[in-house]
């Protein structure tokens, strides 16, 4: 088994050093400039090619899984690190006249101030959000800024798995290219300073009441696994219900083959692997109407700060929950060690990892209009590995959810013993297509479901009223 720093009672492990190339050397690529930088052992680029290496990598990634359609409203997920920042940039490229084929979506923004989980003060959020406008401001896309206490206004239909469009990938798409041809408009200039003047949706304004929520939430919390899961969580809903509000039908992450290691192995041992397919692959249809898409994931974090730091890619120091915390303070941060401290000796070790991501695929029963549409969970959505039967009246609501999910409610005890008796059951009613449930005014200790159910409205996610009915 491999171990970072094994003991081995010792013995020392006499490993072969790999010499160090010097930068005295020809691009592999043009053969003629000098090489500025080296990827790999035997990869070493000049400016340009690098540059020109990077952007078709991107291209190349969009091109070969062929996801996203013309004119599309596609919104991009920008956190202020290196590795979503540069995805921007490279839309940018793609979208710039000088690109020799242009892409044809219509991006946006998104970033979601989660400083209210994380412990920074409000003057700390002031700041970064505003360095975080001024690039968004920059780039001429429509952006929305919105704080991470919003989720307790969410609507029920976010944990409701929306319906995709019948094909998308019909050949309807080169109609679609000559209709887009003959409706090409030019804008004038009075249409562009009307157009900038509405890009910026900045909803970053909360209630009290949602913050002393979302500290309680957190708060609540024994483990910082459970915190990161449970941030996961509701970015993803936050950032869902932005995309179904404004019409976009795509999400782009900037997940690189780096961090999509880490999470695959981490999330092996959170208990998602029923899931892993969706969230490491290119494409993660779980929301139905809403595809997040990953077109970051073939590129290393070493590439990605080589491409930041020469062609000065603006981003954004954030701290998230993990910043200077130790190794084993969660399951994320130890596994992240240990990849990276192993991809220091074993430089395939990243690529190995990756690699073996790409052939997971979940497996899905063959669907039909008589057919019973899958059970998702009921909090991250994804397909649940376990069969779902007629629950009776008491069932637990655990049944429900993932094994992941389940484990991030189990690290909530403090919530469950604070929760007071106002609310008294709860009926589970299951049809052949769906599965409802209503929570009704009665006594509450008698069912144990309602101790689950209210810890999760009360607190969990306030945006669920018991008095509304969930399809799922």
């Amino acid at each position: 088994m491999c171990q970072v720093e094994e003991d081995y009672n010792g013995l020392e492990c006499k490993q072969e050093k790999i010499p160090v190339p010097t930068l005295n050397r020809k691009c592999m690529k043009c053969k003629e400039g000098t090489a500025v930088l080296i990827i790999r052992v035997n990869d070493s680029f000049c400016r340009s090619c690098f540059k020109e290496y990077f952007i078709h990598k991107f291209r190349a990634m969009l091109g070969k899984n062929r996801v996203i359609f013309l004119q599309e409203k596609v919104l991009l997920a920008v956190s202020g690190g290196a590795a979503s920042c540069s995805m921007l940039s490279q839309v940018q490229e793609g979208l710039s006249r000088e690109a020799p084929k242009k892409l044809r979506f219509v991006p946006g923004i998104i970033y979601i101030d989660d400083g209210g989980a994380c412990g920074r003060s409000a003057e700390e959020r002031q700041r970064s959000n505003a360095l975080l406008k001024s690039i968004f401001t920059e780039t001429g896309f429509t952006y929305f800024i919105v704080s991470l206490e919003q989720v307790f206004s969410l609507p029920t239909s976010v944990l409701v798995p929306g319906t995709s469009d019948p094909d998308p990938s019909n050949p309807s798409y080169k109609q679609a290219v000559d209709q887009y041809i003959k409706e090409k408009q030019t804008l004038t200039e009075e249409n562009v300073a009307s157009a900038v003047a509405q890009l910026s949706i900045e909803d970053s304004a909360y209630s009290p009441e949602h913050k002393l929520a979302l500290e309680r939430l957190f708060s609540s919390m024994k483990t910082l696994t459970a915190k990161e899961d449970m941030l996961q969580t509701l970015r993803s809903h936050l950032i869902l219900h932005i995309a179904r509000e404004n019409g976009y039908s795509k999400v782009m992450m900037g997940d690189s083959c780096s961090r999509l290691a880490v999470k695959l192995l981490s999330n092996i041992a959170l208990g998602r692997g029923a899931a892993l397919a969706s969230d490491t692959g290119f494409s993660d249809p779980r929301y139905g109407d809403v595809v997040i898409v990953r077109p970051m994931r073939d590129y290393s974090s070493k590439e990605i700060a080589f491409y930041s730091r020469m062609f000065n890619v603006p981003s954004v120091f954030i701290s998230g929950l993990d910043t200077q915390t130790h190794d084993k303070t969660s399951i994320q941060r130890l596994t992240e060690s240990f990849v990276t401290n192993l991809q220091s000796d074993f430089p395939s070790t990243v690529s190995t990892i990756y690699r073996t991501s790409e052939k997971l695929h979940t497996v899905m029963p063959p669907q039909s209009q008589t057919a019973e549409p899958a059970s998702k969970c009921l909090l991250c959505l994804c397909t649940l590995d376990t069969k779902v039967g007629r629950l009776p009246s008491h069932q637990d609501l655990k049944t429900l959810l993932c094994y992941s999910c389940r484990l991030t409610i189990k690290d909530m005890v403090s919530l469950r013993k604070a929760q007071h008796s106002w609310v008294q059951s709860l009926r589970v009613l299951h049809s052949s297509n769906s599965l409802w449930y209503v929570v009704d005014d009665m006594a509450s200790q008698q069912c144990p479901a309602v101790s689950h159910v209210m810890s999760y409205k009360t607190v969990f996610f306030p945006f669920i009223f018991i008095s509304t009915v969930i399809q799922i």
